[in-house]
């Protein structure tokens, strides 16, 4: 599961603590609520299924393949569901190919969800094996569903341009130097991503 309210409000509390300008931002937006998914390879799936598609699209989708595939939480089961069935079910071929990466690394045992290493680059590594995850969903999906503290999303467009706007940048900073400021914030990077997407829908004055 997720960071939980309680360890966003404690890890939060500590940012203000080393960089003021949290502190001001916090105080503008107030704490944001937990982002908590389910651990698993059905999270993952839905992940891939949701990919630039609207939520609404991706949520119809979604129900289209499970009807198609049954057991939708077992990996086995897209296995053995044809390319033809999922096609007709909304996905595009790209896709049909992300999805039977998963839950093919998942069915024989190379991905296994429930233990990935306890390390975080190594818990990415894991992640990126499939096919249309990439590292930003990787993080995504540790921050979320796993609740890894220090995970730093720094690629993301919204996490950059929300942090330059608390720092006072006149300009969106990019990755790199996204992660060079984020570097005192260890070990609460996770939290700072979270208020971050939740202060970046605050329209600055």
């Amino acid at each position: 599961m997720g960071l939980t309210a309680e360890q966003l409000r404690h890890s939060l509390d500590a940012l203000a603590a080393i960089e003021p300008r949290f502190a001001a931002a916090i105080a503008e937006a107030g704490y944001p609520e937990p982002r908590i998914r389910a651990r698993g390879y059905e999270t993952l799936l839905r992940t891939i299924v949701g990919q630039q598609i609207s939520a609404l699209a991706a949520e119809a989708v979604w129900k289209k393949v499970a009807a198609a595939v049954g057991a939708i939480g077992d990996p086995q089961a897209m296995v053995a569901t044809s390319e033809e069935t999922l096609r007709a079910a909304g996905l595009s071929r790209q896709k049909i190919g992300y999805v039977k990466s998963l839950a093919e690394l998942v069915a024989d045992g190379a991905l296994d969800l429930a233990n990935l290493p306890e390390d975080d680059e190594e818990a990415i590594a894991a992640l990126v094996q499939v096919k249309g995850i990439g590292r930003w969903s990787a993080e995504v999906y540790l921050l979320f569903a796993e609740g890894r503290l220090d995970i730093w999303p720094a690629g993301d467009l919204a996490v950059q341009e929300d942090v330059g706007r608390i720092l006072g940048h006149d300009t969106r900073p990019g990755e790199k130097l996204v992660r060079e400021v984020a570097e005192s914030w260890r070990p609460h990077r996770g939290a700072a991503a979270i208020f971050a997407w939740h202060h970046y829908k605050i329209k600055p004055i």
